[in-house]
């Protein structure tokens, strides 16, 4: 993408959030990146998210990040949107990377700096100034789980600020969610940040989804995600429910262990996670395999097929 304009019009749709595939020894394992995106955009899905917070980014240096956004970029090209997330705590390194993240064509992805104490006028400040470097524009991350909220009347003033073009909207009440569309909808290109409730949000009016899940049950979260453009509420809604018990085994394990583990037992290669990260305990392995066997038996082979 060489512009906001574009960068604009391109972000919709159905993303997946790439797991970063670590070996044992903490490298990057480049040809497993390029299999597990190669598979997602075979499916037909319309982007791809490298590096965000279940690509495991804060256990990453700014270095291993300019790396993982180069490798991504070799491989995607310019055949769908890049997402890069380039949130970081220091403002010098969220600068650095959101420049990179640009120039290679990709749209940067920020959150508030997650620091202690932070007000709604530093953040704005924030991302005025972090928007000036980005000729592609910069999507907003609200991301809770770094221990950070966006209100919806900040996002609101956010989305006044020269270069917001999109947001990655990770409180998905349904009261903020209505808000959010009501107020902000052909203003800010706006996707929900999570698969664990996907239906609402893109019920409601969200211009796509980004899904993490995707890794490891890509054909369910396609086509739940298409019988709901098709207008087919009954098949989404009986696809959505079809995976429910994964979705509580990733709320008990955590992700994006639970997406790897998963992938794995896809034989697909999702690597290792990183400290403080730890894999999922045998029993918990055990566990999941039992449950993702139970929702292979309920479905169609061509949705989920299991490794030998």
């Amino acid at each position: 993408m060489k512009s906001m304009d574009e960068a604009r019009e391109r972000t919709q749709g159905l993303y997946n959030i790439c797991v970063t595939p670590f070996s044992e020894d903490g490298t990057l394992k480049k040809a497993a990146l390029e299999a597990n995106l190669e598979r997602v955009i075979g499916l037909g899905f319309d982007g791809i998210l490298i590096g965000g917070t279940y690509g495991e980014f804060p256990a990453m240096s700014t270095e291993e990040r300019a790396t993982l956004f180069r490798a991504a970029v070799e491989v995607v090209g310019d055949r769908v949107p890049l997402l890069l997330c380039s949130a970081a705590a220091d403002p010098r390194a969220a600068v650095e990377l959101t420049q990179l993240a640009a120039d290679l064509g990709g749209l940067p992805m920020v959150t508030a700096p997650y620091v202690s104490e932070i007000t709604d006028a530093q953040i704005v400040s924030y991302f005025k100034e972090i928007a000036k470097v980005s000729r592609t524009g910069i999507m907003i991350y609200n991301a809770p789980g770094i221990g950070i909220t966006l209100s919806a009347p900040l996002i609101e003033e956010l989305s006044d600020i020269e270069g917001m073009i999109a947001l990655k909207q990770g409180d998905l009440s349904p009261t903020v969610v209505d808000r959010l569309v009501g107020r902000l909808k052909g203003k800010l290109k706006m996707l929900a940040a999570s698969d664990l409730a996907m239906l609402g949000p893109i019920m409601t009016g969200f211009d796509g989804l980004s899904s993490t899940n995707s890794c490891a049950l890509p054909e369910i979260i396609h086509g739940t995600y298409k019988a709901v453009l098709e207008g087919d509420v009954g098949r989404a809604t009986s696809l959505n429910q079809l995976w429910y018990p994964v979705r509580e085994a990733c709320r008990a394990y955590g992700q994006p262990q639970t997406t790897k583990a998963m992938m794995a037992l896809r034989g697909w290669d999702g690597g290792v996670v990183r400290a403080p990260l730890r894999s999922l305990s045998r029993a918990q392995h055990e566990s999941l395999a039992e449950t993702l066997r139970q929702v292979a038996a309920n479905t169609d082979e061509r949705l989920l097929k299991l490794a030998a």
